[in-house]
């Protein structure tokens, strides 16, 4: 139900992880706020939490955690002694589980909006000019305007859509039906070998499902440290991934309950005829329709928005945090840390990002995670460095829980011992990796790291010891 007040202190377009943390900061600092977003869960109610949570990072987090459990017990359970028979996988309940996770958590953000009272607009809203949003009820349709002094466009993105693979959603799918499959492909192809390939192979090929991964790129995850990512392209390929680089998909075509697709690479053109198709081929910022054209919003030529170092676009009062903007990568965290700040901005606060201690992960199993810069654009650019690596197989807690696929890597300025980058793939590197950010963020050397005491056995201990080995110290590797 739309309120009856038109004018607010603060108006949040968009209540994905950016927009929502703005809305409840700016509420917390006394500023009266409206967050304005058209999600509706299936008994017609607002949903809050945006992409990330519904059809994007929770959402496929949640399937993972359900396939690993699935796999370690039909392929690792017997290693530990552990025989178990007649395993069978529910997917509608695998499915229900998520989807209960979901609405569970999104009530609880509806739960804090109530609290800071925040007023919840559940509607269509577009960027007017003079600091006026205009809001279209889906069930009625019906327009009406507000005002803010302050507006954060927050709406995030949505995946990049081929001409060459048309969706339907039944045989060729976006990454969001993949997260609602509930039948477990005989075969499959994916478009795209990045995160959201990456992560969603890891659900299917878990489950069962024959995985083709075809990524146009002749270089595996070329933005991450290449002892990384060569590690990592090892890795998935030893689990069943078929990695195809180089592979440009040229056609899908749905006929017979099957698609049939094309690609073409250095060998030339190849046919593939699988049971799924799933295109996810990157994400782009959700600003069609954001703003009016008399707005005058400037945004460059792939739909970005412009912003400063403060995230102000080129209209007075008017900001952007999230996936709208090119200030750091498309990370829910990265929006989070945006739209507080843009709040705190607005209430006279200022307590800058720091772009460059900005964590990130893929969710697959291992998991990858990176924070600062990796060897190659360091040598590139002359840097002295030294590197330090250490293998999880000489962890003994990895060993314990046989996980030992992966490495830490730290790189140090060789002069002065900062660390420079830290670079993991293991099994929970993405909890691994907060203590690489702390280090980083309080300008530490890798002999603070190595002098720092760990727990022992931990996963931990393989970041102190990558640490050692700067300091040609390493007690437990040779």
């Amino acid at each position: 139900m739309l309120k009856k007040q038109t004018h607010y202190d603060v108006i949040v377009i968009g209540a994905g992880p950016a927009g929502f943390a703005s809305a409840v900061r700016c509420a917390q600092l006394g500023l009266k706020t409206a967050c304005i977003d058209n999600k509706r869960d299936k008994n017609n109610l607002g949903r809050l939490g945006g992409s990330h949570l519904n059809t994007g990072g929770v959402a496929s987090m949640t399937l993972l955690d359900s396939a690993k459990l699935y796999y370690q017990i039909t392929h690792e359970a017997a290693t530990h002694g552990i025989r178990a028979e007649n395993i069978s996988i529910d997917m509608p309940k695998v499915i229900g589980r998520k989807d209960k996770i979901i609405e569970d958590i999104s009530l609880k953000m509806v739960g804090l909006f109530a609290h800071h009272k925040v007023d919840h607009i559940i509607a269509k809203a577009r960027l007017l000019s003079d600091r006026q949003v205009e809001i279209t009820t889906e069930d009625t349709h019906l327009k009406s305007s507000l005002s803010a002094t302050h507006i954060v466009l927050a709406s995030g993105s949505k995946p990049i859509k081929l001409s060459c693979a048309t969706i339907d959603n039944e045989f060729i799918i976006d990454s969001k039906t993949a997260l609602n499959l509930e039948v477990v492909p005989k075969k499959l192809a994916i478009i795209g070998a990045g995160v959201v390939g990456l992560e969603l192979a890891s659900i299917w090929n878990r489950l069962g499902a024959e995985t083709v991964l075809l990524e146009a790129q002749e270089n595996f995850l070329s933005l991450l440290d290449q002892q990384i990512s060569g590690e990592a392209y090892r890795i998935y390929q030893s689990q069943g991934f078929d990695l195809r680089l180089g592979a440009r998909v040229t056609s899908a075509k749905k006929g017979n309950k099957k698609v049939t697709l094309e690609y073409q690479d250095q060998d030339g053109t190849h046919t593939l005829r699988i049971d799924k198709l799933i295109v996810a081929c990157g994400r782009k910022p959700n600003t069609a329709d954001l703003a009016a054209p008399e707005a005058n919003l400037l945004l460059d030529d792939n739909g970005y928005v412009y912003v400063d170092e403060n995230c102000r676009t080129n209209l007075p009062g008017v900001y952007a945090v999230g996936d709208l903007t090119l200030l750091g990568p498309m990370l829910a965290h990265k929006g989070i840390e945006e739209g507080v700040f843009v709040a705190e901005f607005i209430a006279g606060l200022n307590n800058p990002i720091n772009y460059d201690n900005m964590p990130s992960v893929i969710y697959t199993e291992p998991e990858i995670a990176w924070v600062g810069q990796n060897e190659q654009a360091l040598r590139a650019a002359g840097e002295p460095i030294k590197v330090g690596i250490f293998p999880l197989n000489s962890t003994v807690r990895a060993l314990a829980m046989d996980k030992t696929e992966g490495m830490v890597k730290i790189i140090a300025h060789a002069e002065t011992d900062k660390i420079l980058g830290v670079h993991i793939i293991a099994t929970q590197a993405s909890e691994l990796i907060a203590e690489a950010v702390l280090a980083m963020e309080f300008s530490a050397s890798s002999e603070d790291l190595a002098r720092t005491i760990h727990a022992r056995p931990t996963l931990s201990e393989s970041v102190h010891d990558a640490a050692m080995i700067l300091k040609d110290r390493a007690l437990s590797n040779k």
